[in-house]
This record gives structure tokens, sequence and C-alpha cells, in this order.
């Protein structure tokens, strides 16, 4: 079968690989579409672990199963999550299902860039979704991504009123907009890229601002005189925290969904006076990726209109390059 190995962003090459074989308990799948994620262009994160099959936003259709499969037979139009949790830890059993081991060590095999993906029995039993006859394999592979949104704002618990501050309008900002936007959250959004942040508005922000020329005093212009009650962080760089420490209010919570490559110094003394609360956030647990596909589903969230580009695998670099450049691109998904 064929492979996209990744040893670096612009170095991602089709090679042949022997299709992994099945033990009991586990399915092979065909994939049909699969997301390029912005932590798969994050190379100062993915090289450490290069040359590797990266790929982990993947729906397609069950080629075969091994023994003992009783919940899914060939032919099933599936999701695959990447990482699932053990359900028997302490962090699972006091429902922090993304701290568990087993969600962090575990994957299928090779990645979601592949012809064939081996899923196992693990995955089989708590990542394994039928989509809905409706939901296109491409908008399936959004429902990871949007778990990882779900995740995050179940974290920093934003509630109906409140003000929020998303600090980058990529493929996750914008995410974080429709979420917020459902749960009754006034939203400010910021990028560099004009064409993200007229999608920022597009997507439903209440305003947008260009992260060149933003500040706090901006901020309260438009939010009645108020830093933010929660700061959502979808952007790596280095002004991105500088604004989000800026930006929030007393009391409030600053969410790092995304963050640099290096060590973040924190304004100790301020946080501590105004009690203001730190939060990282890191993939999704199975409930979040149920309701992710329920929102894409009932047409909640577009995923359909986010997707910017399809590219077939045997260009998947392409797809690599429109990503890593994130100049007028969203979703970038990979087809056969």
């Amino acid at each position: 079968m064929k492979v996209a190995v990744y040893y670096n962003n612009n170095d991602v090459r089709i090679e042949e690989r022997p299709a992994p074989p099945l033990s009991r308990g586990e399915i092979l799948v065909k994939m049909k579409a699969s997301g390029i994620c912005g932590t798969d262009v994050m190379q100062w994160y993915r090289i450490k672990k290069a040359p590797r099959v990266l790929g982990h936003e993947m729906a397609g259709k069950i080629a075969d199963v091994g023994g003992g499969v009783e919940k899914f037979k060939k032919g099933d139009r599936v999701f695959v999550s990447h990482h699932v949790p053990c359900y028997q830890c302490r962090y699972c059993l006091a429902g922090k299902h993304t701290a568990c081991e087993a969600l962090h060590a575990g994957n299928y095999d090779p990645g979601g860039f592949a012809e064939f993906i081996r899923v196992p029995e693990e995955n089989v039993k708590y990542g394994t979704f039928l989509l809905p006859q409706d939901m296109t394999y491409e908008n399936a592979a959004m429902i990871e991504p949007l778990g990882c949104a779900v995740r995050g704002q179940d974290i920093i618990r934003l509630k109906k009123g409140q003000s929020v501050l998303i600090i980058g309008s990529g493929i996750s900002g914008l995410l974080h907009i429709q979420l917020a936007k459902l749960r009754g959250a006034r939203v400010i959004a910021t990028d560099l890229n004009e064409y993200r942040l007229h999608k920022a508005f597009e997507f439903g922000a209440d305003y947008v601002f260009n992260a060149k020329d933003y500040s706090e005093d901006k901020l309260k212009d438009v939010n009645s005189g108020k830093l933010a009650d929660a700061v959502i962080v979808c952007a790596g760089a280095k002004k991105a925290v500088e604004d989000a420490f800026s930006s929030i209010d007393r009391n409030g919570t600053v969410l790092f969904f995304a963050v640099p490559d290096t060590d973040i110094a924190i304004p100790s003394v301020r946080f501590w006076r105004d009690e203001i609360n730190i939060a990282f956030s890191y993939g999704a647990a199975p409930d979040d990726i149920k309701e992710a596909m329920n929102l894409i589903e009932n047409g909640s969230i577009n995923a359909e209109k986010m997707i910017t580009h399809r590219v077939p695998f045997s260009e998947i670099q392409q797809g690599f390059r429109l990503v890593s450049e994130g100049k007028e691109s969203l979703k970038v998904v990979v087809v056969p």
C-alpha cells in the first residue's frame, strides 16, 4: 500500500509499505478522507519523531475485520479517533480522560495518511464511530478537530453572556468562534491574515482585529469598557501570548489551545492579585468526539464550508504547503 511519510514540512514522500496484518479485535480501514492538522505542520514538534506517517483526522470504509469484532462489519463507513483513554486509570475515573497515559501513547497504524489503517482493539472499542448516512467522509474529517475545541471550551466552562477573545483565526480559531457563539458568548477575534479575519467575521465573530493593530484598549472599546472573561490562544506566536495576558480580565481564564515553541513567562504577581487562571487543552475524549459528530450532523457547525481544499493522496505535499503557508486556506483534506 502507499503511505505518505513526513520528513519535514517540505519533504513528504509517497512510499510503499505492506498493509498491516490484523489481530483479534482489530479492523482495517480504507482511508477516504484525512485532514491535515495545524499540528502536522508544526515542524519543531513533528521533526523530533520524523520520519513517520502522520494523519489523525481520518474517516474511511472498513475493508476487513479481525476475529471477535461484532460491532462493525466490512463496508461500514466510520470515523476513527487515533487517541482513546483506558477508562480505568485514576485520571479516567476522575473524568480527566485526556490526561490518560493510554490516550497519549496509543495510535492507529501507521497513521491517517495511508491507503489502509490498522485500528487497534482499544480504538475499535472506544474510538470508532459509524458515520451518519448523509455525512460525507470529508465532513467527517472535521470531527476530531471540532472534538478538541469542544474539550477546550468545556475546560474553561465558557458561558452565555461572557466575552471571549480568540487569538488566531485559522481552522481551530474558527471552530472556537462557532462553538462560543453556540454557547451565547460575545466573540472578538484576531489574526494577522486578512483572509482569515474575513472568515472569522463570516463564521460569527462579533468583532475582528488585525493582530498587528490590536490592543487591550480596542478590546475595551467593543466590550463595554472591560477586558475579556476568557481568552483562547489558537496561535503559537510570542505576540499571541502577550496579547492573551494583557487582555484577560480579573478572575478570567486563558486557555492555551496552541502553544509557542518556547516556555511561557507568566506575569505571576498580577495573575495572583487578579486571580487569573491559565489552562491548557490537549486532544479530545470519545464523549467530545460524539458531541462534535452531533454538531456537524445537525448543522450547528458548518463543516463543509470550512473545507477549502481537497488534495489527492498523490499530491499530499501540496496540501502540506497550503497548510504551512496559511494564506488563503482553512481546512485541507487529503482524499484517495
